[in-house]
């Protein structure tokens, strides 16, 4: 029952002319990232507020809703699992990290992924061995390896780089943009904490760094020390 009102809730709020727009953003065509997606056109405050009325929801029904093309309804659910985790004790929040790692296939888009892996899987693992990471880190699955960077955000916020510079040492030669940026906006958020260390990890890298991993790195620097790190 809870399923079927979420559902309806959502359908609610759909917007057709925006759900066009989502489309094609997200790349959904035929030999895009998403393709097969399928979106209703509502924005993230609205799922956010559909999510926090319901946070009880049971793992069955957000299995069933993170099995759908409905780009919203994998959102939402990944939304109401964050919600169920904040103030969880260290036996659910396993149960919940546990739950999504049956179902990270489902995480399959980079919102998707941005949403939920740091706040999850990231400040799970902070502190706690991180070889779930690194393997995928080595995925085949663009969205797995995104996931091992992206997590690492929750340890940045805590000083500790160690993870986010192997992790992004592994994924130098990603084929994707969307990894690079990734990457990238990592980076970025370190040099906030600590420019050296930042830098440091940049003078060892950047004339192999892809472009787009490298402009988002240093997006804050001065236009003079962007310079310099561009000209290759």
């Amino acid at each position: 029952m809870m399923l079927n009102q979420i559902k309806e809730d959502l359908q609610n709020l759909a917007n057709p002319e925006k759900a066009k727009v989502l489309s094609r953003y997200f790349k959904t065509g035929k030999g895009e990232y998403s393709e097969g997606d399928v979106f209703l056109g509502i924005s993230v405050p609205e799922q956010r507020k559909v999510a926090k009325n319901f946070k009880d929801t049971g793992f069955d029904d957000l299995r069933r809703l993170l099995q759908s093309k409905i780009h919203e309804y994998r959102f939402t659910a990944l939304e109401i699992l964050n919600f169920k985790y904040d103030g969880a004790d260290n036996i659910r929040k396993k149960e919940i990290v546990d739950f999504c790692l049956k179902n990270i296939n489902r995480i399959n888009n980079w919102d998707l992924v941005d949403t939920f892996a740091p706040y999850v899987f990231g400040d799970f693992l902070n502190g706690k061995n991180k070889k779930v990471l690194y393997r995928l880190a080595t995925s085949e699955t663009i969205w797995e390896r995104r996931i091992a960077i992206i997590s690492t955000f929750a340890f940045i916020k805590n000083n500790l780089f160690e993870d986010s510079f192997k992790i992004a040492e592994i994924l130098l030669n990603d084929k994707h943009d969307l990894i690079h940026k990734a990457v990238g906006w990592m980076l970025r958020e370190i040099g906030k904490k600590d420019r050296n260390a930042e830098e440091e990890f940049l003078k060892k890298h950047y004339k192999k760094m892809p472009r787009t991993m490298l402009r988002y790195a240093i997006e804050r620097f001065s236009e003079d020390k962007k310079r310099v790190y561009m000209t290759k």
